[in-house]
């Protein structure tokens, strides 16, 4: 059985609950964003109609959500064990409230990233020879060089704090020479073009699926993301000249614009 948006809600909130219960009475970060990344294969398999009976266009975008997820799950979680623990969560994992609202916002943003992979995956109109149209492909590409600029940031900067001698720098190599934030710069593309990608079979109120950008957006520049990572650099890095010149001279996000 395919579920749609509100069987597919229930699912997305229902793993972050019982995980957030477990996370909090444990009071560990270790597995937030493994689980995060594990619902979005949930709701792939729960909606995706199965080879023969899913259009091209089904197939390719349900793919393109599960590559980048599994990539992310497995990047996340082994830099947590890593590490030891995440940064962000240091004191908000031992306040039980407020650790538990990241896991339903988690919850929160899994649903609605994944809402136009929901409608492509349940219309009735696609067709499993149905030619992919050229906003799909554009789509696709956007989605790619998302998923690359993702990757490669993530690798510099793990890569970089693996050297001791860089313990308590910053980096400013490669794409985070021309970005403070290049992999949420990534992350963000890749949902404009999983939606790109769904956009030719929306139809009426499905048109809320640009949502999923959106959130994407608003969420790690104005909430969890980037406000955090700034203020926890401007403590640590604050007050040398030389962090205050690289953060002066270089965009937050989007490279060479904002």
């Amino acid at each position: 059985m395919v579920l749609g948006v509100w069987g597919c809600t229930a699912a997305a909130f229902g793993v972050q609950v019982v995980a957030g219960a477990v996370a909090v009475a444990l009071q560990t970060e270790k597995f937030f964003d493994l689980v995060g990344s594990l619902t979005y294969a949930l709701l792939v398999y729960l909606t995706y109609p199965g080879v023969g009976a899913a259009s091209v266009q089904a197939t390719l975008v349900s793919g393109a959500v599960l590559l980048c997820r599994v990539y992310l799950s497995g990047f996340l979680f082994y830099r947590v064990l890593h590490h030891n623990g995440d940064r962000r969560f240091a004191k908000v994992k031992k306040n039980p409230k407020r650790f538990f609202f990241f896991w339903i916002m988690q919850g929160l943003w899994t649903i609605v990233t994944f809402l136009p992979v929901i409608f492509v995956n349940t219309a009735t109109t696609s067709t499993s020879d149905a030619q992919l149209q050229p906003i799909d492909m554009l789509g696709l590409v956007v989605f790619a060089v998302g998923l690359v600029i993702e990757v490669v940031a993530d690798v510099q900067k793990f890569s970089f704090r693996s050297h001791a001698a860089n313990a308590d720098k910053f980096i400013t190599t490669g794409l985070w020479s021309i970005s403070r934030h290049p992999n949420y710069f990534g992350e963000i593309l890749v949902w404009v073009g999983i939606y790109i990608a769904s956009f030719s079979v929306l139809s009426g109120w499905q048109h809320v699926a640009v949502a999923s950008p959106l959130f994407t957006v608003w969420l790690l520049t104005s909430v969890s993301g980037i406000p955090i990572l700034e203020r926890m650099a401007n403590k640590r890095w604050g007050a040398l000249p030389e962090y205050v010149a690289y953060r002066d001279s270089t965009a937050v996000l989007i490279p060479f614009v904002w």
